[in-house]
């Protein structure tokens, strides 16, 4: 029986409106597509998640990764406020399966500096029951010790939770612990893989 539920972030509980955020510099599509290639779509961006680097660290690795943008990526990422949104299902939901009896916990890479520019769109936070995010751990999905240390914490029996996820090799690693998963693509379909668990 089903008696946790822990959601990713991204795309699930809220939206990553990449491109969104970075026409209001006005930027070109060509830029746009620099932009995104020296951090979303680098490996830089898996230190970012993790935190093991400071934000000037962090900032010199993207610039490394395309120097010729430096200036558009100092502008950009000094403040990221405004590129996440939260999804307006995100809190009704959680205080949902909370007021059914479901425990609620996220897990999530998240940088810190998304943490605390975007503090907006991650005010469902304080109405779950807890949960981890990488850069405060150092740990990011699908790295196994990130699902370890979410167990143990919370003295959570796997075979007992549903983790929703976007992403399928962060529900593989999942899966590897007998946590049962579902691969987010939206509300409606997320609710009608959970009630196949038995989660109502």
């Amino acid at each position: 029986m089903i008696n946790t539920i822990i959601f990713d972030i991204g795309n699930v509980l809220t939206g990553f409106e990449w491109k969104a955020f970075f026409q209001k510099f006005g930027y070109s599509e060509e830029i746009l597509d620099r932009i995104s290639k020296a951090t979303v779509e680098s490996g830089t961006w898996a230190e970012y998640d993790r935190g093991a680097l400071s934000d000037e660290e962090i900032m010199n690795a993207f610039i490394a990764n395309d120097p010729g943008i430096e200036r558009e990526l100092r502008e950009s990422l000094e403040n990221i406020q405004g590129m996440l949104i939260r999804y307006d299902y995100a809190i009704p939901w959680i205080k949902e399966l909370k007021g059914k009896g479901y425990r609620v916990l996220v897990l999530s890479n998240f940088a810190s500096r998304a943490a605390s520019d975007c503090k907006d769109a991650l005010d469902f936070l304080e109405y779950v029951d807890g949960g981890i995010l990488s850069y405060k751990e150092k740990f990011i999905k699908p790295q196994p010790e990130i699902y370890e240390l979410l167990i143990d914490r919370y003295q959570l029996n796997p075979t007992e939770c549903v983790f929703l996820d976007d992403t399928l090799a962060n529900l593989t690693a999942a899966e590897k612990f007998g946590i049962h998963t579902v691969h987010f693509q939206n509300k409606k379909q997320a609710e009608m893989e959970l009630s196949k668990l038995g989660v109502k």
